[in-house]
């Protein structure tokens, strides 16, 4: 007789089956291919150069008088309707309109990302020229922390919430009742209220919290104080079906145990809808972030700070200044590129979130 070979793990198997669904979705491919860019993008920013904590990536320089700006930081600017300076091919050196010097548009000359790279234009700080804010650098190193710090919130409320919304859903009574009631009260609590109320009452005159990080750990705090509700009556509504079902009864006849019921049949079944509002919620984080920056509550050292949603929201109060100030044509790129990439990174978690929950959900695969 011809021996058996190996069992396969089933856990392997039901990776590569889940694989071999989610490859034949394409617009699951296209989100991970997005994500894996960003994950990148974070990766790549750990290279680039850091400036002091007091002028996170600002890029500055001083009129001279004669239409040339004399780099004080990383860049210079010269009157493109000036024959050009000396140095106007410098990596570092852009041409600018000479009735605000103060705007640098988006560059297609591969030369300048050698130095103070600003390939996607400058985000306005003073019209006088004085002040330059790198869109280029405040997307790139802006990654790691919106990434960081949207799937700290999101995830830390989703873990929280499916433990305790299958608890509450398969042991049902009393369980029920007063975890159900605790979600309620927290339910009733806006996040964003809550995490500008936090940070102030925390920050004001504490050394303790005074550090970029220690700062950040609260801001994720105050979020997920809010954001573990949801996903609690998510996961019970789901686990008060599942707990009724066939193998579930069989499982419990069988002798298993309710913690052993709870991880290998009822959590697993519960992921689905969580896997939709994981896909809506990642890409408000950052949102958030920029609503807080914008009402003028600063949770990062600077109003300039790397971060995707300060990014934007510094975006729209420049632009507003701008307009109010300047006949000049409208700087579309300090709108178009922070928005763009809080759009794409939504909408890359949406598609890779849809096409998980497909995958894994074999009713949906029919």
């Amino acid at each position: 007789m011809k021996p058996r070979g190996r069992r396969p793990n089933p856990r392997i198997a039901q990776m590569k089956r889940t694989w071999y669904f989610l490859s034949r979705n394409g617009l699951a491919l296209v989100g991970l291919g997005i994500l894996v860019f960003f994950a990148g993008l974070a990766a790549f920013s750990f290279t680039q150069t850091q400036l002091p904590s007091d002028n996170l990536f600002q890029y500055c320089g001083t009129d001279t008088g004669n239409g040339f700006q004399v780099p004080t930081c990383q860049v210079c600017t010269y009157d493109q309707s000036l024959p050009p300076p000396p140095t106007w091919n410098a990596a570092n050196c852009y041409p600018v309109n000479s009735t605000n010097v103060g705007i640098v548009p988006p560059t297609v000359d591969l030369a300048h990302l050698k130095g103070g790279p600003l390939p996607l234009g400058s985000l306005t700080l003073s019209s006088s020229g004085s002040g330059f804010y790198s869109v280029y650098d405040g997307l790139v190193k802006g990654a790691p922390w919106s990434l960081g710090i949207s799937i700290a919130i999101v995830g830390t409320g989703a873990i929280i919430g499916l433990v305790l919304g299958a608890i509450a859903g398969y042991f049902g009574g009393i369980v029920d009742e007063v975890l159900m009631r605790i979600t309620d009260i927290f339910l009733s609590i806006p996040a964003l209220l809550l995490a500008l109320v936090v940070l102030q009452v925390l920050t004001t005159g504490s050394t303790f919290f005074a550090t970029l990080e220690s700062r950040v750990l609260l801001l994720i705090f105050a979020f997920v104080v809010t954001w573990w509700p949801l996903y609690t009556r998510i996961v019970r509504s789901q686990v008060l079906v599942t707990r009724e079902l066939k193998f579930v009864e069989a499982s419990k006849a069988s002798g298993a145990r309710s913690g052993s019921i709870l991880r290998k049949h009822i959590i697993p079944n519960a992921l689905y809808p969580i896997l939709v509002q994981l896909s809506l919620d990642v890409g408000t984080i950052p949102l958030l972030l920029g609503s807080i920056a914008f009402i003028g509550f600063h949770v990062f050292p600077t109003s300039q700070f790397p971060e995707w949603g300060t990014v934007a929201a510094l975006s729209v109060l420049q632009i507003e200044t701008f307009i109010q100030a300047s006949p000049n044509p409208f700087p579309w790129w300090q709108i178009v590129f922070p928005g763009l990439t809080l759009f794409m990174f939504a909408i890359a978690v949406n598609f890779l979130s849809d096409g998980i929950r497909d995958a894994l959900d074999p009713r949906l695969r029919r």
